[in-house]
């Protein structure tokens, strides 16, 4: 019984002592943890390190400064970027380039902070060390337009072979050339490659970095050595109209309108957008100020006349039977569309990059687009080339209704002209409504069966006065 009492008295003296080393082992670490967190409070762990440096024990503005310090080394960096001839510099303070110091601070101070007891007990004392990688900024608008600027001496647009059908054949009149364009985003790739490959060799105060910029050859899509391979055969659509009594600049836009069409090739199943296909059409590109549509007036403005060069080709793709895939009318009728007897409503408007006229070939070859201005005639003439597959179009059962008088003249005074001057700046017309049936056939098929309407407002006559 003695003996019992005695291991009893052991045992609880050994589960005492136990006791006491774990509780003691627990004091010892929470004071260590204590003393540890004391330690770097408001300072980096001891166990993290920003591109292989370590920051432990640092402040954010220790971290901070140091970054600081080391982008002073790239202020005096110049950059020298040359394709040929052409060689631009910038340097690094007008780059502002370097690390981004404030934000790399942030991130040392976050490491082990998380708030997650897990995975922030392994960020203060896992090994290896983490390592964070700093982050690389510069001003990229101002590199974007340093090679926007050069791209301005580099660029040089491609040409697209322009054809002519004479004599039975098709010639070429104008070669195709290649052209070449700046290829922005390898530029991008190429400076960060040189930038980073100086810094690792560490020079690089006021030394020069050398970036040759990248440039595509852009090649022509149709080429004068394929000529004799569209097999454009024949005359397959007609269209006509004329210009009587225009003004030199809107007769001027008609023939500069016309002169961007002549000659382009439309692939079998392509679309022709007439507004991709003349371009920019305002004074920059050569149009003068002649009368146009706009905002429910008629007034002086770029490229008055274009909308003559579209209603004409727009008659030869009806003449070709092909599938016109956007038209629209003009908002009044306009004398110079119905000279020659043409009947109300077979026009077309445009006004980029909204309004646009796009014609489909959907033929088995491609089609050559010929124009003809002739100015002492004031006619113009588009002629579409290609292989008849045997289509026939027709303009069937055209009306005209609802014949509407234009309202009374309005006269408006104008302290800018003099007095008693009256000058018109806007021409009445009737308003009406049309439509014609467009119907194409291949024999017993019938291609296209589509109706065209058009819906022209009475138009007031609108003069100003001097007051």
């Amino acid at each position: 019984m003695a003996d019992r009492k005695g291991k009893m008295a052991g045992l609880h003296g050994a589960v005492s002592g136990g006791l006491w080393i774990t509780l003691l082992i627990l004091i010892v670490s929470f004071a260590t943890s204590v003393a540890f967190e004391k330690r770097y409070t408001n300072r980096v762990y001891p166990n993290v390190a920003v591109n292989g440096i370590s920051f432990g024990g640092k402040t954010a503005q220790e971290v901070e400064a140091y970054w600081l310090s080391v982008n002073k080394s790239f202020a005096d960096m110049k950059f020298e970027l040359q394709s040929g001839h052409t060689i631009a510099t910038i340097s690094g303070t007008q780059l502002d380039i370097g690390y981004d110091a404030t934000l790399s601070a942030k991130q040392a101070m976050l490491v082990g902070r998380s708030g997650y007891l897990g995975s922030d007990f392994i960020a203060k004392f896992a090994k290896p060390q983490v390592n964070l990688t700093p982050f690389f900024r510069w001003k990229t608008q101002v590199l974007d337009d340093l090679l926007d600027s050069v791209s301005d001496h580099i660029d040089v647009p491609m040409q697209n072979a322009l054809f002519q059908y004479k004599n039975g054949k098709v010639t070429a009149f104008r070669p195709s050339k290649e052209g070449r364009k700046l290829n922005a985003v390898e530029a991008k790739k190429r400076f960060i490659t040189a930038f980073l490959a100086a810094n690792d060799s560490n020079p690089p105060a006021g030394g020069l970095i050398h970036i040759t910029l990248p440039v595509d050859t852009i090649k022509p899509a149709i080429t004068t050595d394929k000529v004799n391979t569209f097999g454009i055969k024949e005359l397959i659509g007609r269209g006509e109209s004329q210009f009587r009594g225009s003004i030199p600049n809107r007769i001027h836009n008609i023939v500069m309108a016309a002169s961007r069409l002549n000659g382009i090739l439309v692939k079998p199943g392509d679309n022709l957008s007439f507004n991709d296909a003349t371009g920019d059409i305002s004074a920059a590109t050569g149009y003068q100020s002649a009368y146009i549509i706009k905002d429910g007036r008629t007034v002086l403005g770029d490229g008055g006349g274009v909308c003559q060069v579209s209603t004409t080709l727009f008659r030869a793709a009806l003449s070709a039977g092909l599938p016109i895939l956007s038209r629209t009318a003009h908002a009044y009728r306009v004398g110079y569309y119905e000279q020659g007897g043409v009947k109300p409503g077979i026009d077309a408007t445009v006004f980029g990059p909204t309004v646009d006229l796009v014609i489909k070939n959907d033929t088995s070859a491609y089609i050559l687009i010929q124009a003809k201005t002739d100015t002492n005639t004031m006619n113009l003439t588009f002629e579409l080339y290609g292989t008849s597959d045997g289509r026939t179009a027709q303009i069937l059962n055209h009306q005209v209704w609802g014949l509407t008088p234009p309202p009374p003249d309005l006269y408006q005074d104008d302290p800018m002209l003099p007095k008693g001057v009256v000058k018109q700046v806007d021409f009445a017309a009737w308003g009406t409504n049309t439509s014609f049936q467009y119907k194409v056939t291949r024999g017993a098929e019938v291609l296209q069966d589509t109706t065209f309407t058009s819906n022209f407002r009475p138009w007031q006559a609108v003069y100003l006065r001097g007051i």
